[in-house]
């Protein structure tokens, strides 16, 4: 089973970039390149505990949906959802925050398993693990720039994030 851990400092209160990550709209931006949206569930504002969204992005070049569900919520430093339905077999994505001197460290702990056994294990190895690594660095550093360019008020980010930067 593939596991992606990741780590991003970001010089923005704890608070903030806990709200942030699960803001559906700061979200939203953060895969923009993905043309990713929510299409179910909740589909704005800040997701909680027991919260379900069903995302429509494309990936891969196919257009794909993507439903999760928030089981753990901890604020401000813990957040994890798993999928209900879509391309993977399973996946856990675990959100921590830690407070840092001069900002807020944050970890994304990724692990999945993909479909179709021994085909799914060889794509891991051929490009998918690279591609959802990827895919997490462009998002975590989206979310950065957000965080560290709104106001101080952790709930008022979407007004003002304008545009993620497009890391691809």
């Amino acid at each position: 089973m593939p596991r992606i851990y990741l780590e991003t400092f970001i010089a923005a209160p704890v608070e903030r970039c806990f709200d942030m990550m699960r803001d559906v709209e700061a979200h939203t931006r953060s895969v923009a390149n993905t043309r990713e949206r929510a299409v179910a569930g909740k589909t704005s504002g800040l997701l909680d505990a027991g919260h379900e969204v069903t995302w429509e992005a494309v990936h891969l070049g196919l257009r794909q949906r993507l439903s999760v569900r928030v089981t753990r919520c901890e604020p401000p430093y813990f957040l994890q959802d798993e999928m209900l339905r879509g391309a993977f077999r399973s996946f856990v994505h675990r959100h921590r925050f830690h407070e840092a001197p001069g900002g807020t460290l944050m970890s994304d702990d990724f692990t999945y398993r993909s479909p179709l056994g021994l085909v799914g294990r060889l794509a891991d190895r051929l490009f998918l693990e690279r591609y959802m690594r990827r895919f997490l660095i462009q998002r975590a550093r989206a979310l950065k720039a957000i965080a560290e360019n709104c106001p101080n008020s952790p709930t008022s980010m979407s007004p003002v994030m304008g545009d993620a930067p497009d890391l691809a």
